[in-house]
């Protein structure tokens, strides 16, 4: 039985989100489950390095897979590596093997199903308008500045028109 602080601890290092697909609690609208990668079956532990957070589905599809040798299938374990290393991301929002391991996790969770590739192209639609955000953002800020500066030239610009006349007035006094 795993511990509620353990629980919480693999929650908040997993940043509330499947290891495996990426979908999050509020997408879900729960928690997700706490899952053993090398399961309990096969010898695995309740150690924090062993204990995934994952979606139902990503639970389900893995079931208690670990291989038995190492010339069995490996799935990619998001504790130990990068997924980078295992999938690029498509614009599409499928995920594209770069490695065996990463093939054969794709497989087995089925993590180019049709909701995981919506929710992916989704999150990519988000980001893409969060930069666009941010770049509008700076560009207004940008703007208010050279609005300030403009204001200050205008400021100088008649201080000095001021001095000009007053120069003036008295160059044609004294003629």
């Amino acid at each position: 039985m795993i511990s509620t602080e353990t629980r919480q601890i693999v929650r908040r290092r997993a940043n509330f989100a499947c290891e495996f697909c990426d979908i999050t609690e509020t997408d879900v609208g729960g928690e997700l489950t706490v899952d053993h990668f090398q399961p309990k079956s096969r010898k695995g532990s309740d150690n924090l390095e062993n204990l995934i957070y994952a979606c139902a589905r990503c639970n389900l599809y893995k079931a208690d897979y670990f291989p038995k040798t190492d010339a069995e299938q490996k799935l990619w374990n998001p504790r130990q590596e990068s997924s980078d290393a295992h999938f690029l991301h498509l614009p599409s929002g499928e995920l594209f093997a770069l490695s065996e391991t990463g093939k054969f996790t794709i497989y087995r969770l089925r993590l180019n199903r049709p909701q995981l590739i919506e929710n992916r192209r989704q999150k990519q639609i988000q980001a893409e308008e969060d930069l666009l955000l941010a770049r509008y953002q700076s560009l207004t800020e940008l703007l208010m500045r050279m609005y300030q500066q403009h204001l200050e030239l205008l400021d100088e610009q008649r201080n000095l028109l001021e001095e000009q006349q007053r120069l003036l007035r008295i160059f044609n006094s004294e003629n």
